[in-house]
C-alpha cells in the first residue's frame, strides 16, 4: 500500500490533538511505518476550532458525508463524542469498509456490541484504546499483553475528576461542594459534572474492560453505579483512623462462572498501590494468575494524552494495512468474544467488608441495640470507633465487618434506622480488602 489516508470527524480538544500530531509527525511516522500516513480531510461544524489548529484551510469540511463518502480515506476516526450520531457516524464508515477508531467510551458501553458484530461482517477493524484512561495502554495491556494470564480481578481509577475531588476531600478536608468548585476552576471538571461525580463515566470504561478481561460481552445495563456526591469529610477522616482511603474504584472479577462488574466509593488500606494515585490521574490494578498483580497508572484524559492514545491506534492499523493484514487481533481479543455473553452478579449478592456510620443519641444500649441487628442478617462486627463529641445533636458509631453479603446490609440496616435511638439514614461503603481480619484492625 502506498500510502494510508485519515479522515478526522470532530476537532475538539482531543481532536485538534490528533489533528496536530498526524500533520507535524508525518515525516516521523513514515520512518517509522515504512509507509507514509496522510491526514486527509478533517469534518468540523465550527470552523473556529479548525482554524486554532493552524492547519491548511484546504483540509476542512463541515460534512461528515464528504469523509464517509471518500473512496481514497482509509480509516475514520470518529471524536465528537455522544451516542446517537456517533453510533450512525461509526456504522456508516463500516458499511462503506472503512476502519475505524474512535475515544467514545460511552457509544462502545452502550453499542460496542453492535459495532463490533458490524466490523466483523465488514472485515474492516475498530480501535478503542483512547475509549479508557487518556495515554495509559490499558486497552493494549488487556487484549495482547496478559493475554497468557487468566484475569484474576481488576480494580481501577478510572475517572480523573473524581479522583480529584476526593483527594482534595482527604487532604484539605474540604466539603464536596467546594472541591468539586476547585475542580472546575482547574478545568478537571464539567459545568456540568453529573456523568462524572455520579460514576456513569467510570462505569461506561469499567464495561469496556470487563469485556476484554474475560473475553465476553456484559449487558452495560447490569452495572451497579454510584457515585461520589453525597461522601463527607467526616468519613474520609474516619477511614483514615482504621487506616483505610476512599476512593470511586471501579472493580471486575470472575466469580463461579458470573462477572462482578460495579463502580462505588469503595475503602481501600493506606499502603495499597491504588491509594497513592492522587489528583486528577487515573490507575488500573490488575491481578493476572500468571504475572500477579500489575499497575498502570497516567494521565486519564486531556488533549494530548488521549490524543496519543488515538494516534497509536492509527499506527498500528497503517502497519497492519501495509501488510494487507486485516483483523489480527479481533476487538475483544478473540472472534468467540463477540458472541460469547457472561452474565453479571446481582450487586444483592456480592459478598464483601463494610464500613457502616450510624447518627444515634449518647444513651446506654444504643450499641446494643445495632449489633445485635446486625447479628440478626449475619454480619459480624470486626471494629468499633464511638466518638464522644456529637456532630448534629448525635454521637457517630463507626464500625467495620467481617464479610456480608449486600442484601443482608440492606435488610439490617432499614431496621436500624427506623430505631427511635438512630437518625437515619446510616452511611455505608464498601471495603476492598482481602486482608481484613478483627485481629489486625
Amino acid at each position: 500500500m502506498p500510502q494510508v489516508n485519515v479522515g478526522l470527524i470532530g476537532c475538539g480538544t482531543v481532536g485538534s490533538g490528533v489533528a496536530r500530531l498526524l500533520v507535524q509527525r508525518a515525516e516521523m511516522f513514515r520512518r517509522r511505518l515504512g509507509v507514509p500516513l496522510r491526514l486527509q480531510k478533517v469534518a468540523e461544524v465550527d470552523e473556529a476550532r479548525f482554524q486554532a489548529t493552524g492547519l491548511d484551510r484546504e483540509l476542512l469540511t463541515r460534512r461528515d458525508l464528504d469523509i464517509l463518502e471518500d473512496p481514497t480515506i482509509d480509516v475514520v476516526v470518529e471524536l465528537i463524542g455522544g451516542i446517537d450520531t456517533a453510533r450512525d457516524l461509526v456504522l456508516a464508515a463500516i458499511e462503506r469498509g472503512k476502519h475505524v477508531v474512535t475515544a467514545n467510551k460511552a457509544l462502545l458501553a452502550l453499542h460496542g456490541n453492535d459495532i463490533f458484530a458490524a466490523a466483523a461482517q465488514a472485515g474492516v477493524e475498530v480501535a478503542f484504546e483512547a475509549s479508557v484512561c487518556g495515554g495509559i495502554p490499558i486497552i493494549l495491556t488487556l487484549r495482547q499483553g496478559l493475554a497468557a494470564n487468566c484475569i484474576q480481578e481488576l480494580l481501577g481509577i478510572l475517572n480523573g475528576t473524581t479522583n480529584y475531588i476526593l483527594t482534595q476531600m482527604t487532604q484539605h478536608n474540604l466539603p464536596y461542594e467546594q472541591a468539586l468548585t476547585e475542580a472546575q476552576a482547574q478545568g478537571f471538571a464539567e459545568a456540568d459534572p453529573t456523568l462524572d461525580v455520579e460514576g456513569v463515566d467510570a462505569a461506561h470504561k469499567l464495561a469496556i474492560l470487563t469485556s476484554l478481561a474475560y473475553g465476553a460481552r456484559i449487558d452495560f445495563g447490569a452495572v451497579s453505579v454510584a457515585g461520589i456526591s453525597q461522601i463527607e469529610p467526616l468519613d474520609l477522616q474516619f477511614a483514615r483512623e482504621f487506616g483505610y482511603t476512599i476512593k470511586l474504584l471501579a472493580i471486575t472479577r470472575e466469580d463461579n462462572q458470573r462477572l462482578e462488574a460495579r463502580v462505588h466509593p469503595t475503602l481501600i488500606p493506606r499502603d495499597h498501590m491504588l491509594a497513592g494515585v492522587s489528583g486528577a490521574m487515573n490507575a488500573v490494578y490488575i491481578t493476572g494468575d500468571a504475572v500477579g498483580p500489575l499497575l498502570l497508572s497516567g494521565a486519564g484524559a486531556g488533549m494530548m494524552p488521549t490524543a496519543s492514545a488515538v494516534i497509536s491506534d492509527i499506527l498500528d492499523l497503517t502497519r497492519n494495512l501495509a501488510l494487507g493484514i486485516k483483523r489480527r487481533v479481533p476487538p475483544l481479543g478473540s472472534e468467540a468474544a463477540l458472541t460469547t455473553s457472561r452474565t453479571v452478579k446481582p450487586l444483592d449478592e456480592v459478598v464483601t467488608n463494610y464500613y457502616f456510620r450510624f447518627a444515634a443519641l449518647d444513651r446506654p444500649g444504643v450499641l446494643s441495640q445495632i449489633s445485635g441487628l446486625l447479628g440478626k442478617y449475619n454480619i459480624s462486627i470486626g471494629a468499633v470507633i464511638q466518638k464522644g463529641r456529637e456532630v448534629r445533636g448525635a454521637v457517630p458509631i463507626v464500625m467495620i465487618t467481617h464479610e456480608a453479603q449486600e442484601a443482608n446490609v440492606k435488610q439490617a440496616l432499614a431496621e436500624i434506622d427506623h430505631l427511635p435511638v438512630v437518625s437515619p439514614p446510616a452511611v455505608v461503603y464498601r471495603i476492598e480488602d482481602p486482608h481484613l481480619d478483627a485481629a489486625q484492625i
